[in-house]
């Protein structure tokens, strides 16, 4: 038995702590049967470029330094207003088990648009003794608000699906867990948990129902403990309930210490389970799944972040033979916390 193994079989015998677990797995296998929802901050690969409170509540506060992180992404730069993110996110910790975040986005898409904001509030529960080994258990749940603003002014004709009302304010909540043992890790998050009718559009054009539901793991490992070299396989599956829609993200990174900071990049291949379906040449219907793959690089100097990511769809029938850009900038603050003896980059900053 690995001593990974090992130490998270110890974890579970703990009742209380058993109880959580079950409650986080059967939480996301019970609703992964009835996946029916949109979004409302994308996932795309910002988790890959140290960026994962962006997606995961309960990372607030869970590193060694508190974060900022900004990113700005465009899509398909042949296309005439094509999709754009931009994100600003801030996380820290309070102290030893208290963690609190903010995030700011602004998501457009031609006449479309969203404008948010989110708090949040995690707790840490340490079940560490020293830093000889990482053990920790997280618990976040993030609130925020948000605008969906339609730019109607081009359009030339009433549309009953839209009416006269072209923005709206309403709000939701998201909730997650994280859990790290030594080089090892696992993340939930259900995302946009209530049920919220929209003033946009008719109710029957947009679902009240927009959760989400995010599942990862990763393990980083290297090849001796005198290489500078480490690397981290992963997985991220998501499922929309609304639109039945479920996706997969492989994953594999690799980190190169510096003198003053890491260099890392790697790649990411995002493959859908349902696909749409389309005729060709008027003859035949077949069915397209989407696809992409993702390098990324970055570099961490110091406390300076820089990361680059592009997506390029494998589809043969897409919009743009363009790919996706998104830019990550970040810096790492505060008075460093106790840094543990493993392969975990995402907590020893």
């Amino acid at each position: 038995m690995g001593r990974n193994t090992y130490i998270f079989g110890c974890f579970l015998k703990r009742p209380a702590v058993l109880k959580y677990f079950w409650f986080l797995v059967l939480t996301f296998f019970v609703n992964h049967t009835t996946l029916k929802a949109q979004e409302i901050i994308p996932t795309y690969s910002d988790y890959l470029t140290d960026n994962l409170y962006l997606i995961h509540p309960s990372m607030a506060g869970a590193s060694n330094y508190d974060k900022i992180r900004l990113t700005a992404r465009q899509q398909w730069f042949d296309v005439e207003d094509p999709p754009n993110l931009q994100t600003l996110a801030y996380n820290s910790r309070l102290n030893d088990k208290i963690g609190v975040g903010g995030i700011l986005f602004r998501d457009e898409n031609g006449n479309f648009s969203k404008l948010g904001a989110y708090a949040t509030f995690a707790y840490h529960l340490m079940f560490s003794r020293s830093t000889v080994n990482l053990n920790q258990l997280s618990f976040g749940i993030s609130a925020g608000i948000i605008q969906h603003s339609l730019d109607i002014s081009n359009f030339n004709r009433f549309d009953p699906l839209i009416g006269n009302q072209n923005s709206d304010i309403f709000a939701n909540m998201d909730f997650g867990i994280s859990y790290y043992v030594s080089d090892l890790y696992f993340h939930f998050a259900a995302k946009n948990i209530l049920s919220i009718r929209r003033e946009l559009f008719y109710s029957d054009a947009v679902p009240s129902n927009m959760r989400k539901y995010l599942f990862s793991a990763g393990y980083v490992f290297t090849l001796n403990p005198y290489d500078p070299w480490s690397f981290e396989p992963s997985i991220l599956l998501q499922a929309r309930e609304a639109t039945s829609e479920t996706a997969l993200d492989v994953n594999a990174k690799a980190y190169y210490e510096l003198e003053n900071g890491k260099l890392w990049g790697g790649l990411s291949y995002r493959n859908s389970f349902e696909g749409a379906e389309f005729t060709q040449n008027g003859q035949e219907v077949e069915n397209q799944q989407l696809r992409y793959i993702t390098p990324f690089v970055g570099l961490n100097y110091k406390k300076f972040v820089f990361g680059y990511t592009y997506s390029y769809q494998l589809n043969s029938i897409v919009l743009s033979n363009g790919g996706f850009h998104q830019i990550t900038l970040g810096y790492n603050f505060g008075e460093s916390r106790k840094r543990y003896n493993c392969n975990c980059p995402a907590i020893n900053n």
